[in-house]
Parts: C-alpha cells; structure tokens; sequence
C-alpha cells in the first residue's frame, strides 16, 4: 500500500483535483457570467502545458468546452422556462439585465442575417454571450437549434483562451508567472470594448 501511495505523484494529484474543479467552474461561469471563465481556462491551460503527462492540454480544451456548452444550455433552458412564464423567472431577469439595449439590438440583427452562427462570435467577444442569449430567446429558438450553433461557439472559446495559456506558459519556466500573464491578458480582452465604447461616446 505504501508503495501505491508513493507512485501517487503531485501531478496526478493535482489533475485528479484541477480536472472537476475546472468543469465546475466554467459551468457555474456560464450559469452565473460573474465567473472570469476565461482567465480559468488560461490558467488552467498554463500549468498543463507545464505537465509531463500526455494530453493534458486535449483534457482541459475537452473539460473546459463541454463545461462551458452544459452551462450554456442550462442557462438557455431556464431562460426559455421563464419566457413561457406569466411571472417570468430570476434567471429571464439575471439575462435581461445584462443585457443592454443598444447590445441586444445589435445582437438581433446579427441573429437575423447570421442565424445560430453569430453564437460562436458572441462566445469570443467579451460580454457578448448573454445579449445573442437573450435575442434567440426573444425569437423562440428552439433548445436544440440553440445547442447546435452552441457546439462550435463553445469549441472555439475555448480553443482561443487556451492558446492565451499556451503563451504564457510559453515565456517563462515557472507556471505562476504563466498563470499570472495570461490572466492579465484575459482580463485587457475583457476590459477592451468596454473601455472602447466610453472612448467613443466620450468622443461623440
């Protein structure tokens, strides 16, 4: 028994605690947009990139994308729940408050000319998930069709903020410094439009 407990290396440990932790982080991000998902994925992305054991960096792309795509879906399904609601529900609420006037027509238009393809945009521009959200629920789309243009949305988010984490973990031999650049980066893409548009209504 002893010598199995020696085999066990502080790196299998650490994917045997990181993997869940991971998939229930990027799912409660996606239920609850408050969640830096991105800056996990990074993160996640740069301690892998740092580990010996194959297809690390396969897994968290794989546990980050099918996590990021059921919170979607949950978020969606609960959506639709209170659309159909006389009441509506804290989640319609939660989804209408995060999304802008200005954001959910732009958003309505780009589903008109573009159909569920404008998920996989919505997914890589900063806040731009939840406003596309609320606009295909405004046009009735139906779960299955929003989950079919949710697939290729949630494998390229993931794929994006996975190579950020590759790059960090790239420039330095240490993975808190990874870690630390490439939370950095996702928070200036996050930050970015928004400070774009107080540039630009400044200006106007």
């Amino acid at each position: 028994m002893l010598a199995s407990v020696a085999q066990v290396t502080p790196e299998s440990t650490q994917q045997a605690v990181g993997y869940p932790t991971l998939f229930v982080l990027v799912a409660i991000g996606a239920l609850v947009p408050v969640v830096p998902t991105g800056a996990l994925v990074s993160s996640a992305a740069v301690v892998a990139f740092h580990q010996t054991a194959p297809f690390s960096l396969l897994i968290v792309f794989g546990v980050a994308a099918f996590a990021a795509f059921l919170g979607d879906v949950a978020l969606y399904w609960l959506g639709r729940r209170g659309m159909k609601s006389k009441n509506g529900s804290r989640w319609l609420a939660a989804i209408r408050d995060r999304a802008p006037e200005e954001r959910l027509a732009q958003a309505q238009a780009k589903l008109a000319d573009h159909g569920v393809m404008v998920l996989v945009l919505s997914r890589l521009v900063p806040a731009g998930r939840i406003p596309v959200m609320l606009a295909c629920l405004m046009a009735k789309m139906p779960l299955r069709r929003f989950a079919r243009g949710d697939v290729p949305a949630c494998l390229a988010w993931a794929v994006t903020y996975q190579l950020i984490g590759i790059l960090g973990g790239s420039l330095f031999k240490e993975p808190w410094e990874g870690v630390a650049v490439a939370v950095a980066l996702t928070v200036v893409i996050s930050l970015a439009p928004a400070l774009w548009r107080k540039v630009r209504h400044a200006l106007a």
